[in-house]
């Protein structure tokens, strides 16, 4: 090591240059550092703000301008971790964040991301990490047998249900019009094609459209029923109209627990739809997927049999850290015959193997996340899983029993998953207040969404952080603002 290092005078202390890695005995030093520090974060977690209160460029102001010259300790870089990232964070960790979906970390998700991180591997073929590939193929099939898909489905991993959909129209899109990876859509004599969806689903559908050359406004939104589901009259009227004036439908994006409200699309009825006039079926489960798992819920997986592609969002209801979203088609074949691609530098890394995932999407290179997933299953198993679930819901017919009690609010959407739309009795201005004066509290953390022109509230269960007594304080801080 010595001949590895030299010594540099700098003001009034020494600073010690290594020109190979940290040192093992520091190292090790540092990795016990971390470990305290995460597991103190993690039991004092209940007790810091939910939110920072602070301006915009508040956190950039109080950081150096100018890039560091010379290495500063691990000491020094925990601390301003503590300074100054820390309260600048909205923490979904937090028992009180009761905004969006319910995002979870566990201690199991901890130790699986730390495992992860010493291994760095590149999971783009099988010959550059087999582990990697292997225990992937695994993991998703154990995902398809919870959600209870026919074995012609087979997935991938990808980041989000954003970059899955979009996927997964590159692949309708081709076989819609063949030749578009080759050629492209410009130059031939074809159709404007267009996708549906209800006008309560998530905005991926047109930023894939953005994507693809297909066009944002060539995205229709579906108008949804009273329960905020897709109206499935007004999609066969919208189908039949673009028919009409020569347009192509190309797919449709059918809900499973929708963004705002959790909702669920009839899919039967829309898939039957599809098959009528060749469409592609996409069933967007992101969130509500994963609540098939529970066999009070195997309602919602009617009709995915025969959808085209499918996505479960394992970082939403399933326990896995951001990121970790699936993708399944039915026949992945269809998928890899858009995407692969193999370039003379890869090509002695891609022969003799069953699956190399590069050729699944536009990545290349390809973050090892299968292994996160395989400690947290093991470390929960399914029944594990079912009743954390099962205790959302039941603190989700709580907070709605607590609504009902209280005669200044009133629910604003039906309550099918630990999602609960309501709103206090008075104007738009009124709820929107009390969201942000929450908010800005730091005590607990909610969003709004808007329901038919109304802004609502909106709390999403689902850390596994979160029980009764911080339920009941969030709900007292609601009736508080409104008072």
């Amino acid at each position: 090591m010595e001949g590895r290092m030299r010594q540099e005078s700098n003001s009034d202390r020494t600073v010690a240059h290594y020109l190979g890695d940290t040192p093992p005995e520091v190292f090790r030093k540092q990795l016990h550092q971390l470990a305290d520090w995460i597991a103190d974060f993690r039991e004092n977690l209940g007790n810091i703000r939910v939110a920072p209160n602070d301006k915009p460029g508040a956190i950039r102001g109080a950081l150096p301008a100018q890039p560091p010259e010379n290495a500063e300790s691990f000491d020094k870089i925990l601390s301003d971790i503590d300074r100054l990232i820390v309260p600048g964070m909205v923490h979904w960790s937090h028992p009180m964040f009761l905004g969006y979906f319910g995002w979870t970390q566990t201690g199991p998700g901890i130790l699986g991301e730390i495992a992860t991180a010493p291994l760095n591997v590149n999971a783009m073929t099988w010959r550059t990490s087999p582990a990697a590939t292997e225990l992937e193929t695994l993991v998703v099939d154990w995902v398809r047998q919870w959600m209870g898909l026919p074995e012609e489905f087979g997935g991938v991993v990808y980041d989000t249900a954003s970059v899955g959909v979009m996927h997964a129209l590159a692949v309708a899109r081709e076989e819609a019009a063949p030749s578009t990876r080759k050629l492209g859509l410009t130059g031939r004599d074809l159709p404007i094609f267009r996708v549906y969806a209800s006008d309560q689903a998530h905005s991926s559908a047109e930023k894939a459209a953005i994507a693809l050359g297909l066009g944002e406004e060539n995205v229709q939104r579906v108008p949804s029923d009273a329960e905020f589901r897709m109206d499935v009259a007004a999609l066969r009227k919208m189908i039949e109209r673009d028919l009409a004036q020569k347009f192509k439908p190309l797919a449709v994006v059918a809900t499973v627990g929708t963004t705002s409200t959790a909702s669920v699309d009839p899919v039967p009825e829309i898939g039957k739809i599809c098959r009528e006039h060749k469409i592609w079926l996409h069933v967007d489960g992101a969130y509500g997927g994963g609540f098939a798992i529970l066999p009070e819920y195997q309602w919602i997986t009617k009709g995915w049999g025969n959808a085209d592609s499918i996505v479960i969002n394992p970082h939403k209801t399933l326990f896995v850290p951001l990121d970790f979203s699936i993708l399944f088609v039915r026949d992945l074949e269809r998928l890899r015959r858009v995407f692969t691609l193999v370039p003379e530098y890869l090509r002695g890394d891609t022969i003799d193997a069953e699956k190399n995932y590069m050729d699944y999407g536009i990545q290349l290179g390809r973050r090892f996340r299968a292994l996160k997933a395989w400690v947290i299953w093991r470390s929960l198993g399914r029944a594990g899983m079912a009743d954390r679930l099962r205790d959302q819901m039941r603190l989700t017919s709580l907070l709605v029993d607590w609504i009902k009690s209280d005669q200044r609010f009133e629910l604003a959407a039906p309550v099918v998953m630990p999602v609960v739309c309501f709103r206090f009795v008075g104007n738009d201005q009124s709820n929107s207040e009390i969201v942000e004066r929450i908010n800005a509290s730091g005590q607990a953390y909610l969003t709004q969404t808007k329901l038919r022109g109304r802004t609502v509230m909106r709390i999403g269960l689902g850390n596994v952080l979160t029980t009764e007594d911080h339920l009941r304080r969030a709900w007292e801080l609601i009736q508080k603002a409104a008072g």
